[in-house]
C-alpha cells in the first residue's frame, strides 16, 4: 500500500490507484468534471490540475485524474498555480456556454456552478459572440439535449460505451463545433440504462423530457426507496414535493407525487445506475387507486369489510391463500405469524415482463418481475398454486392472478391498491397500502435485504396489509 503526501499530510492509497481516487477516499477533494468513478479516465477536461514536487526545488504540473500514485510523492493541490489554472479551465468552459441558469432544470445539481463558485471562476476575457448550437435536440423519446451547455466531458459516450454497451453516443467535429449525437442505428432508444446520462452529465446538457421544467430541485426531497420492477431490487431515491415548499394555487395531488427517481448507489445491488424502467415508477405506482372497500362490488365502510373478511376466515374449512410476491418481508412475516397457520398458502407472481421490456440483461436486469419472491418463498415455499378438493375460501393478496383460475364456487377476499374489474367480483374487497405509504423491506435473488422508507400518507379509507393480517385472524384466535 504505497503511501504519498497531499498538502503535507500523509495519505495511503490501494494500488492502482491514481491520485484523484486516492485523494477523494482521504478526504482531499480535487475539482473535476470528466472523471467518473465508474468509467475510463478521459483527461479532457483538465479542472482537476495538481502541482508535484520534483525533489529539486521545483515543480510539474498534470491532471490528478491520470497521474498514478507513486511512493513518497509530493502533491499540492492548493497552490497559486494550480488555483490559476483552476480560473483559467473555468474560463475556458464558460467562453461558450450559456448563463441560463434561470431556466436550466440543473440549477441546484449542477457541478459547473458550485466549481464556478468555489473556485472563485472569473468572466470570459472574449468579447465575441458565443458561438451557438442547437437547443433542445432530441436524442431519444426520453433525452434531449442543449449542445450549447455542453462541455464535451464524454461521460456520456463513455457510459453507452463502457457500461450500457449500446455504443449509441457520440461526439462529431471539433473544438467548439463538437456535438453529442446518437447514432443514426437507434440504439440509444432502445438502451434500457440511457437515463443514467442524464444523472452524470455535470451540466445541463442532458435533459429527461418527463422531468423536464417539472420542479426546481430544491422544492423536492429524495427518500430512500427501492425499485420494484424486477428481483434485483435496485436501490432509489424517490424525489417529491417538501411539505414546506407545497403548492396551494395549483393540483394538490403534486404535493404527493413522485417527481423523479434516480440511483441511489448501492454497492452490493445496483452500484450508482438503475434502468429506465426503475424511472418510470410513477407509472406503476401512481396508477389509478382503488380507495373504496367493496362487498359484493357495493361500497362498504372499510370496518365493515374487515369484520366480512374475518367471518369469513373462521368459517372456511379448507382456505388457501395466494401471498404477493411484492409484499414487503414485514407483511410477509405478518401473515406468516397471523394466518399462516389458517390458510394453505401458494406464493404467486404479481407481474410478469410486459410486451417489449427487456427481460434480462448481463448489467442489472433480471427476469422475474417481482421485487420479494425470493422472502415469500422462503416463509411459503415454492410449490406451484394449486386449490385442493373442497377449497371454499381464496384470500387473493395483489395482482397478477386472473379470477377465471379460482375454484368455483368458493368465497374469495381480494386485496389491492388498485382500480380494476376483479375488485368488484370479490366477496369482499380490501384496499391496501403501495410502497410509497408505507416503509419496510425486500430481499433481492442475492439475498441481500434492502429498506425502503414512506413517502406519503394513506388515506383513511385505505389500510396496511401488516395491520391488516393481525385484525383478520382476531376472530380465529378468540375462538381457539
Amino acid at each position: 500500500m504505497p503511501e504519498f503526501f497531499i498538502n503535507g499530510q500523509p495519505v495511503h492509497a490501494e494500488p492502482g490507484q491514481t491520485v484523484l481516487q486516492a485523494a477523494l477516499a482521504a478526504g482531499h477533494y480535487i475539482p473535476y468534471f470528466c472523471w467518473h468513478p465508474n468509467l475510463s479516465v478521459a483527461g479532457n477536461c483538465r479542472m482537476c490540475i495538481v502541482d508535484v514536487e520534483d525533489g529539486k526545488g521545483g515543480t510539474w504540473s498534470d491532471i490528478a485524474c491520470n497521474m498514478p500514485v507513486d511512493e513518497g510523492m509530493k502533491v499540492l493541490t492548493e497552490t497559486e498555480s494550480v488555483q490559476k489554472r483552476r480560473k483559467e479551465t473555468l474560463q475556458l468552459i464558460l467562453l461558450n456556454h450559456p448563463v441560463d441558469c434561470g431556466i436550466c432544470d440543473k440549477a441546484g445539481e449542477c457541478m459547473l456552478q458550485d466549481q464556478h463558485y468555489d473556485y472563485h471562476g472569473e468572466r470570459p476575457v472574449s468579447f465575441e459572440p458565443k458561438v451557438t448550437a442547437t437547443k433542445f435536440h432530441s436524442l431519444s423519446e426520453r433525452i434531449v439535449i442543449d449542445n450549447e451547455r455542453c462541455i464535451c466531458c464524454s461521460r456520456c459516450t463513455r457510459f453507452t460505451a463502457e457500461v450500457s454497451k449500446s455504443n449509441s453516443l457520440a461526439i462529431q467535429f471539433r473544438a467548439d463545433h463538437s456535438l453529442v449525437r446518437a447514432s443514426e442505428d437507434g440504439a440509444f432508444e432502445r438502451d434500457a440504462y440511457s437515463d443514467n446520462v442524464i444523472d452524470i452529465c455535470p451540466v445541463g446538457a442532458l435533459l429527461s423530457k418527463d422531468f423536464l421544467y417539472r420542479s426546481r430541485v430544491w422544492y423536492l426531497k429524495p427518500t430512500p426507496s427501492v425499485c420494484p420492477g424486477c428481483e434485483r431490487g435496485c436501490a432509489v431515491n424517490i424525489w417529491h414535493r417538501k411539505p414546506e415548499w407545497k403548492l396551494n394555487a395549483l393540483d394538490p395531488r403534486r404535493n404527493a407525487s413522485i417527481d423523479r427517481v434516480t440511483p441511489l448507489e448501492n454497492p452490493a445491488v445496483n452500484g450508482p445506475w438503475i434502468c429506465n424502467k426503475g424511472r418510470d415508477l410513477a407509472k406503476i405506482l401512481e396508477r389509478p387507486r382503488a380507495e373504496q372497500a367493496l362487498l359484493k362490488g357495493k361500497p362498504a365502510e372499510l370496518a365493515a369489510a374487515i369484520a366480512q373478511a374475518r367471518d369469513l376466515v373462521a368459517a372456511a374449512k379448507r382456505p388457501v391463500a395466494l401471498v404477493s410476491s411484492w409484499g414487503s418481508n414485514e407483511e410477509l412475516a405478518a401473515f406468516k405469524a397471523t394466518l399462516g397457520g389458517r390458510f394453505a398458502s401458494f406464493v404467486k407472481a404479481d407481474w410478469a415482463p410486459l410486451p417489449g421490456e427487456v427481460v434480462e440483461d448481463d448489467v442489472l436486469i433480471k427476469p422475474d418481475k417481482n421485487p420479494n419472491r425470493r422472502a415469500a418463498q422462503g416463509l411459503f415455499g415454492a410449490a406451484p398454486i394449486a386449490f385442493p378438493e373442497g377449497t371454499d375460501l381464496v384470500l387473493v393478496w395483489g395482482e397478477g392472478f386472473a379470477f377465471s383460475g379460482l375454484p368455483r364456487g368458493a368465497k374469495v377476499i381480494f386485496l389491492n391498491s388498485y382500480l380494476q374489474p376483479e375488485n368488484g367480483h370479490a366477496d369482499v374487497f380490501l384496499p391496501i397500502s403501495v410502497q410509497t405509504e408505507r416503509s419496510g423491506h425486500y430481499t433481492n435473488f442475492e439475498g441481500t435485504v434492502s429498506a425502503f422508507r414512506a413517502c406519503f400518507a394513506r388515506k383513511p379509507t385505505v389500510v396496511d396489509a401488516e395491520a391488516l393480517f393481525a385484525a383478520l385472524a382476531t376472530r380465529e384466535r378468540a375462538a381457539a
